[in-house]
């Protein structure tokens, strides 16, 4: 019964939900068990069946799936329970979608895992669930062999630290002697300790010429305090710090060979422009990403690394975790939101409210960006006098959400369009910005009454 517009009741029923995936089904996961609920039945009793978590059953869960004439299925991104399933379900051709658990786990009434696969089966039918982003599946084995490759490098910076800290504890500052200790100068040095040398002037003598500290201000700084137990921990940190160098040299070695097992888009022969900064160009030979870099090029097309700021670490970055093809993004706005680096403006009776941010998602893309952004704060280019701007006004962390966000907008119209970064340089953004602000000041002072002249050479050399 339904009340009409007169207040009185009306025999007219309201309509249930409609169905408009009646081919649906609904899986809760467990790290035990698997509880499915297929299309109802004929006479509209549940569906469900329990399945256990062994590849045997997975597959038997495939198989009932088909026997059911299921063609998309609705799965929690739970832990990582989900990922063996997903991987032999989209192999049967199935379309699996991957759910937030927010959006569903403040329903009341669903107490088991029975009602919760029933409810994912129904909202799933209704079309009321949003599956997540998830790129290729050529694209997520690189994602899974970079994500762990950089694991393992900030595991072995972790043992830099441990390698710093025996030096201080013996008074041994190698770091105030070189800018970086895993440089060539900073390595010779801590190998040579390792090694039984213990006279700081010889140790001077292995500064690399380019070392602005002359010999005699190194020897001052590796005079220490040789105790044995500071220099077993540092014998053990060194050794653990060569044997990360090497594991993440072997990552190197089979991403590079994964990547040219992908179909590539362009000729072996056809390598990337050189980058427009000699800086940057030096910093990538340096590290020896050279390889990587022209890889990433033939893989997708496009050269990240053109744009300032962003290195091929970035870049691999962001080509393993979303992929070279950014069409599931309608517009730049949609992919500024995916990275979570839209600002987070909640209205209430037309007044903005402060709200705490609520992600749904955890974006390596959007870390990265923010390091990069971070590293653009005394840049000579256009972003970077961008981020001196916001940072004087609303603070360097505004400054570096901001430029992140322009970064990302930068990459979309890059990888969609076609379009080239072009830096005009800091003082070129600066005059253009004045010219804004100037020609604002000049219509609001003409909208107070007043005329704005500019000063002649005379008058502005006398002020």
């Amino acid at each position: 019964m339904a009340r009409n517009r007169k207040g009185k009741m009306s025999k007219k029923s309201i309509h249930a939900l409609k169905v408009i995936k009646p081919d649906a089904a609904g899986i809760d996961l467990g790290s035990r068990e698997h509880w499915v609920a297929g299309p109802p039945l004929e006479d509209d009793t549940p569906n469900v069946q329990r399945f256990g978590t062994t590849t045997p059953e997975l597959l038997r869960l495939a198989d009932w799936l088909k026997e059911q004439k299921v063609t998309t299925v609705a799965m929690e991104s739970t832990g990582v329970y989900w990922i063996p399933l997903f991987e032999i379900l989209d192999s049967r051709g199935l379309e699996v979608n991957l759910v937030n658990a927010r959006q569903i786990s403040h329903v009341p009434g669903r107490k088991t895992d029975m009602l919760d696969c029933q409810w994912l089966q129904l909202l799933h039918a209704c079309g009321l669930l949003r599956g997540s982003f998830r790129p290729s599946d050529d694209i997520c084995r690189l994602r899974a062999l970079l994500r762990e490759r950089n694991t393992m490098v900030d595991q072995r910076s972790d043992w830099v630290r441990r390698m710093q800290k025996s030096l201080d504890q013996m008074n041994v500052c190698v770091h105030h002697a070189v800018s970086d200790i895993t440089g060539a100068t900073g390595m010779a040095i801590i190998r040579a300790i390792v090694d039984g040398e213990r006279d700081p002037r010889t140790l001077a003598q292995m500064r690399d010429r380019r070392c602005q500290k002359s010999e005699q201000q190194i020897a001052e700084e590796l005079t220490g305090n040789w105790r044995a137990e500071h220099l077993f921990n540092l014998r053990q940190a060194l050794k653990m710090y060569d044997q990360f160098c090497q594991t993440v040299a072997e990552y190197d070695t089979e991403i590079l060979a994964y990547i040219k097992t992908l179909q590539p888009c362009m000729d072996d022969d056809q390598c990337a422009p050189p980058p427009i900064s000699p800086s940057k160009t030096r910093e990538i030979a340096k590290k020896g990403q050279a390889p990587m870099r022209q890889a990433l090029y033939q893989l997708t097309g496009f050269d990240l690394t053109t744009i300032d700021g962003i290195g091929v670490d970035t870049a691999s970055i962001v080509v393993s975790e979303l992929g070279p093809d950014f069409s599931a993004f309608p517009d730049e706005g949609h992919f500024v939101a995916y990275l979570r680096l839209a600002p987070n403006l909640s209205i209430s009776a037309g007044k903005k409210v402060p709200s705490k941010l609520k992600g749904t998602t955890t974006s390596r893309v959007a870390a990265s960006l923010r390091m990069a952004a971070l590293a653009l704060r005394n840049s000579k280019t256009a972003l970077g006098a961008f981020y001196r701007r916001i940072s004087r006004r609303k603070g360097a962390s505004v400054a570096v959400f901001a430029t992140a966000r322009k970064l990302a907008q930068i990459i979309y119209r890059l990888v969609c369009y076609g379009q080239s970064y072009v830096d005009i340089g800091a003082k070129a953004y600066e005059n253009r910005f004045n010219a804004r602000r100037l020609k604002y000041f000049t219509v609001a002072l003409k909208d107070m009454g007043y005329k704005v002249k500019p000063l002649t050479a005379e008058v502005a050399c006398s002020a």
